[in-house]
């Protein structure tokens, strides 16, 4: 099998496949918080790709050229954690500097990508799967990508059920949350792509 096939079948099963939401339940704290507006939505994902594409690379760079050849492996999930912390700083220093309206918008959950265990959860992912760097870059931006789509699509959802009648029982977090589950069983049907 040709390199190119190996990327695309890493790419679409990472980011459909095993979405990293709707199928592995991870990061679901920013998903349920930030899916309210689609504009803040899609700044999330577009944070969470960048955070997620750059910790795959620089991860996958520490644990290939430092950790794995000084025996230094029990180390990689502290490492990980540094990496992925220092990262966001970074893009949360950005956005109040360039986009302060998206960074007011993020609140809280834009320092909740540290915490965020999709992030933490690619970069293991990568090693455990033994990806070579640009494998770990790819599969970290499929990865995010499909969680930046997952997102994109509630807020959208979220955003139309505004001018629905809900009954009083399943308003606000309970009709988010069956939302989120059929969707997550829509995406069930991405299982035969691969």
């Amino acid at each position: 099998m040709s390199t190119l096939s190996e990327l695309l079948i890493i790419s679409i099963g990472s980011a459909f496949v095993s979405n990293v939401v709707l199928s592995q339940f991870y990061g679901l704290c920013p998903f349920l918080g930030v899916s309210k507006q689609l504009k803040t939505a899609g700044g999330m994902g577009a944070a969470v790709i960048f955070v997620i594409t750059l910790a795959s690379l620089v991860s996958a760079l520490i644990y290939r050229f430092l950790l794995d050849p000084f025996g230094l492996d029990y180390l990689k999930t502290i490492v990980f954690i540094l990496v992925i912390a220092a990262l966001v700083q970074f893009v949360e220093m950005f956005l109040k500097k360039f986009v302060p309206s998206l960074y007011k918008a993020l609140g809280v959950y834009l320092p909740l990508i540290t915490t965020n265990c999709a992030v933490l959860g690619t970069a293991l992912t990568n090693v455990q799967e033994e990806y070579t760097v640009l494998y770990s870059v790819v599969n970290g931006f499929a990865t995010a990508a499909g969680f930046a789509i997952s997102i994109c699509i509630l807020a959208g959802i979220r955003e139309k059920m505004r001018y629905n009648n809900i009954p009083k029982p399943f308003q606000g977090m309970p009709i988010v949350l069956v939302t989120a589950g059929l969707m997550a069983i829509a995406f069930c049907g991405f299982s035969g792509l691969l």
